[in-house]
Formats: structure tokens, C-alpha cells, sequence
């Protein structure tokens, strides 16, 4: 551990002081000063706020561990008044910028947002310097203040006074949605966990959207941070996150980022998205071409009066055909599934109450959907959880007019395989 003092030697209060146009605070031969790390907007194509972190200098000018001063701080009796004295530094630092109306992101200590004077503490300092508290932006841990009714109420009192509130780290642990509708934040940080996760397993790269989605739909913005590589920043854009930081974009500075910069990094990145997007989606297609085209060829028969049984008997023997089905016009299955022989498996054993699925309504479902709107035409599923084996599938589906009137015809695709194989 770094120790401030010599032996013997009494170390002094910290004194906020200025190093050139920036206010740093003296303690015991260190200066520490205030560094911000952009946060971008995918959509606005630059920063929307800056998110402040402290740096420490020993008086050789070399950095050194910020959490070591604040521990030697906590041992003498002087981490709250050090604390108080970093978040004004980051206040005046901030409002120092050549800003645009930007947020300020803070992290607040659970024991700092649980004191009943902090709220009024920081709109003082804010209105000392003429910065509203709608430029600020709280963040608050995931996994602080427990579930108690006071936690959300000091919460509620900052939102009414105006500041933004973020939750910060949703994922880890045991993050759950019930937090999010409680304390309502304007905000929520991906945890970097869940980025992690998706980027070693591909069934959590294909949640993720969904999980981002729901936030929305709660009404929060999402931010997904740490982002190191372009490959966690190509996932944070394809799950829609609406804010991105981290190392692959900017580091932390003690100068804002330049628009230019963030305009041109934001474009390439989106334009790599969309060399990615295009590059999948033909690897996807020429996968499903043969039972696009099979699917096509049975549809024909069928119209023809040929049995179903026939009728699907090459699209059965497809690898990756997990079975084929016949729905008439109001989207009721016409008999059961027709199943390629000898493919039965461990999990469709278990699943076996749902794999009979004769008179089964699938009127909701885009594949019928689809199809009624287009006859003729092959429709193809994005990858999804199919109720009859509860694995990833895409279904091709095909309407035609039959003797039997429309009549859409339809076939599951075994895509765990499929993807795992790709």
C-alpha cells in the first residue's frame, strides 16, 4: 500500500487548489484532479455526456492509485471531506468544458446517496456554478440501498429536484426487472458481464436485443460501457443500445472529445455494422436456399394433389428439416406434423406433449402471417424458440391456392445446428 507520509509526519487537510485553468485538490504531496469519459450516442453521432472518474499524481508527476489515496484518506478521518472535495472538483472541471449542454455522469457511493444532506449539498454547488441539475446524472448501483422503501424515496426526491438518475451494473448478479420498475431511472448501464457473456456464446448475443428491448419498453435508456473491442461495440449497436463507452471509443481525458472525431468514428463503426449485417444475411441465405427452393417444388405438388406425405418428401430429407406442417386459411394445422424418419431426439422425447400439434392454432405467428400476405412467395423467419422442442428454428412457409382453398404450407429448420455449424 502506498503511504502518504513519512514516518512521523502530519499529513495536512486536502485543499482544493488549480493547476493552470483546471482545479485539482492537494492531499499529502498528491494532486488529484478530475478525468471524463465520453459517453456517445449511437443516433446523434457524438458525445451527450462525460462521465467523471478521479486521477491521482504523485509529486514526481507520476499516476498512482486512486483508491489507495482514498484509503489512506478513510484511515485518517478525511474521506468526506476528500470525497466532497472531488465531486466539486468534478462539478467545476466539467463546467470548464466547451460544452453543449451535455451530461455530467457521477457515481455516487451508496453511503453518500443514503445521507439526507447530499441532494442539497450538490444543488448548492451546482447553483454556485450556474449548472442546472437536469446536466447531471446519478448514477446509483445496481446492487445499492438493498430493497428499502427509503433507498427509493431518496431516489424519488433526487428525480423531483431534477437530476437524472442511471442504475448502474443491471445484470450482475442478481440483477432482477422488478429494481427497474421500482426505482424507475431514466438510464440503465448494462452490466459488463452480460457483454462478456455474449461475446463467448452466441444464444446470449441473440438475448441481449431482446433484453434491451424490454428496457425500452419500460421506458428507460440503455447505455452498454466498457466497451474494449470492436467487437463489443458491434454488439452494443446491433442490441440498439441508445448510449456506448469505453476504451474503443474514447479514453478518459481532461478535455472533451472533438465532434469530428466522434462523427467519423460513429460512421465507420456503422458502416462495419452493416458490412457485418449484410456478410450474415447471405451466409444465412445460401443455408436456407435448398429448403426455400424444396419448399417451393412441395408447395406445387401440393396444389397439384399430391398427399402431404409426398408432397414434403424431399424437403424431409433436408439435414437440418425438423418437420413440416399444413395450416389452412384461418391458420389451423391441417393433421399432425410430418417428421423425416428416424430423426427423433433426446430432447424432442422430452418435449413429446407438444409435438403433436393437429388442429394447433398458429393465426399470430409472422410465418403465417407472412404468407397469407404474399402467396406465392417463400417467407423466412428470423431465428426463434419453437414451442415443439423448445430449441432456435427458423420455419419457411409458402401459401397456395389448393382444392381445399389457401392452404400455407410450412417447414421448421433445425438453426441450433445450423448456427453452431456457421
Amino acid at each position: 500500500m502506498i503511504d502518504l507520509d513519512p514516518p512521523g509526519f502530519q499529513s495536512p487537510r486536502p485543499v482544493a487548489s488549480e493547476e493552470g485553468n483546471r482545479r485539482t485538490v492537494l492531499y499529502g504531496g498528491y494532486t488529484v484532479f478530475s478525468v471524463f469519459q465520453p459517453v456517445f450516442s449511437v443516433a446523434h453521432r457524438r458525445a451527450i455526456g462525460y462521465h467523471a472518474s478521479l486521477r491521482v499524481h504523485d509529486e514526481h508527476g507520476q499516476q498512482a492509485p486512486s483508491q489507495e489515496v482514498f484509503t489512506q484518506a478513510a484511515r485518517r478521518g478525511d474521506l468526506l471531506e476528500l470525497g466532497r472535495l472531488a465531486e466539486s472538483l468534478h462539478l467545476g472541471n466539467f463546467n470548464a468544458f466547451d460544452s453543449h449542454d451535455e451530461w455530467l455522469f457521477l457515481s455516487l457511493h451508496p453511503a453518500a446517496l443514503m445521507d439526507t444532506s447530499y441532494g442539497d449539498a450538490l444543488l448548492a454547488g451546482l447553483k454556485a456554478l450556474g449548472l442546472p441539475p437536469q446536466r447531471v446524472v446519478l448514477e446509483v448501483s445496481e446492487q445499492a440501498g438493498g430493497e428499502t422503501t427509503r433507498f427509493a424515496e431518496i431516489i424519488d426526491m433526487l428525480r423531483k429536484s431534477g437530476f437524472l438518475i442511471a442504475l448502474d451494473g443491471f445484470g450482475a448478479k442478481h440483477s432482477n426487472i422488478d429494481r427497474v420498475w421500482h426505482l424507475r431511472p431514466d438510464i440503465v448501464t448494462l452490466d459488463r458481464g452480460l457483454l462478456t457473456q455474449a461475446s463467448r456464446h452466441l444464444h446470449i448475443e441473440r438475448v441481449l436485443p431482446g433484453l434491451v428491448s424490454m428496457l425500452h419498453e419500460s421506458g428507460q435508456l440503455v447505455l452498454m460501457g466498457d466497451l474494449v473491442t470492436e467487437r463489443d461495440a458491434l454488439i452494443a449497436l446491433e442490441c440498439n443500445a441508445d448510449f456506448v463507452q469505453g476504451a474503443y471509443f474514447a479514453r478518459p481525458d481532461v478535455e472533451p472529445v472533438k465532434p469530428e472525431a466522434a462523427a467519423r468514428l460513429m460512421d465507420a463503426l456503422s458502416a462495419r455494422l452493416r458490412e457485418r449485417v449484410s456478410a450474415r444475411e447471405k451466409t444465412q441465405a445460401t443455408r436456407l436456399a435448398p429448403y426455400a427452393s424444396a419448399l417451393e417444388a412441395a408447395s406445387a405438388r401440393l396444389a397439384d394433389g399430391a398427399s402431404m406425405a409426398d408432397a414434403t418428401l424431399p424437403l424431409l430429407g433436408l439435414d437440418q428439416t425438423a418437420r413440416c406442417f399444413l395450416l389452412d386459411a384461418s391458420g389451423r394445422q391441417i393433421g399432425d406434423n410430418v417428421l423425416p424418419d428416424g430423426r427423433a431426439t433426446q430432447r424432442a422425447k422430452r418435449f413429446r406433449p407438444l409435438l403433436h400439434s393437429e388442429g394447433a392454432s398458429w393465426e399470430r405467428r409472422p410465418y403465417f402471417i407472412e404468407a397469407v400476405r404474399a402467396p406465392g412467395r417463400v417467407h423466412l423467419t428470423p431465428p426463434y424458440l419453437s414451442i415443439n422442442e423448445a430449441h432456435l428454428c427458423v420455419t419457411a412457409s409458402i401459401a397456395a391456392r389448393t382444392a381445399r382453398g389457401l392452404q400455407v404450407l410450412c417447414v421448421d429448420i433445425n438453426w441450433e445446428v445450423a448456427a453452431h455449424r456457421g
